[in-house]
């Protein structure tokens, strides 16, 4: 009886332990929460708009003004820009942006995979470990970006990007991440990032008139490569953001089911010491009752 009440104890001071590294990533996540939402709530208004007006021109555009990142061209070779966190402890929150990037390949590449032409950049270490892992052709050129994030960080790969594709390493960038909504939701997006989508005209719509200065060529030229890079940069602080919630939900919900095991525990305690003292005090009038027959 007294061995199972030490386990019980050592059980209870586990927990207890547990619960307290929970709270603490909690509070840790919650605060660098407050900074990466601010981030992307300031920065999501401008790129959506750069994103709209880019479009908006491209579609606008006759022949090749869009230049070579708006051609369409029949897709041989892939590449998926994977945008996961460097740690885990965040929920599901990895585990949904890499299979919804595997879910993209089924669906959308399966062609493309069988000819080992789709490539996934991961932006985070767990996207690239579980990409490896299983054989895919990854590359982590880009996986530590999270370490310093920054603009400059996050141009290098939009213009790597950019860059390839101009030079037909690749006829389509997708980035696969996780869009972020509130500190308990996220939505987890495919986006096309190369060629430029272009705007579907509906019967009715209004063409857009724009007026540039100076020329529209010399304008789109310097223009695009800029959405570009403020387009991936979205993506990340969104991911990044969308991480530190799932984490901050995740721990929450740790520390709440620690607290359910710590109650369980205690009433288990209890009962075995009940259980201890009962045996004991039967045990004293047994043999009170021996001594005096």
């Amino acid at each position: 009886m007294a061995g199972q009440l030490k386990e019980v104890r050592n059980r209870i001071k586990s927990v207890q332990n547990t619960q307290q590294i929970t709270k603490a990533m909690k509070m840790v996540s919650a605060a660098k929460l407050r900074k990466a939402q601010d981030a992307i709530v300031q920065m999501r208004p401008y790129s959506r708009k750069l994103q709209e007006v880019l479009s908006n021109i491209v579609s606008s555009s006759e022949g090749d003004l869009g230049g070579n990142l708006a051609v369409e061209r029949p897709v041989e070779k892939v590449l998926l820009i994977v945008i996961t966190s460097d740690r885990g402890l965040c929920g599901a929150y990895n585990a949904n942006v890499i299979k919804l990037a595997k879910q993209t390949i089924r669906e959308k590449y399966s062609a493309q995979f069988a000819k080992g032409n789709v490539q996934i950049w991961s932006i985070g270490k767990k996207g690239f470990e579980h990409f490896a892992k299983n054989k895919f052709n990854a590359t982590d050129t880009f996986k530590d970006i999270f370490l310093h994030l920054s603009f400059d960080s996050v141009q290098q790969c939009a213009q790597a990007a950019v860059k390839a594709f101009e030079s037909k390493e690749f006829d389509a960038v997708e980035i696969v991440y996780s869009e972020f909504k509130n500190a308990a939701t996220q939505r987890f997006v495919v986006e096309r990032f190369l060629p430029i989508p272009k705007v579907e005209k509906k019967e009715g719509d209004k063409k857009s008139d724009f007026i540039f200065e100076p020329a529209k060529e010399e304008l789109i030229a310097e223009l695009m490569p800029k959405i570009l890079n403020t387009q991936l940069f979205k993506a990340v602080l969104d991911a990044h953001a969308s991480e530190h919630g799932a984490r901050m939900t995740a721990m929450d919900k740790a520390t709440e089911n620690a607290n359910e095991m710590l109650r369980s525990l205690k009433i288990s305690y209890n009962r075995a010491r009940q259980a201890a003292i009962t045996t004991e005090l039967t045990e004293i009038v047994s043999g009170a009752a021996a001594l005096q027959g």
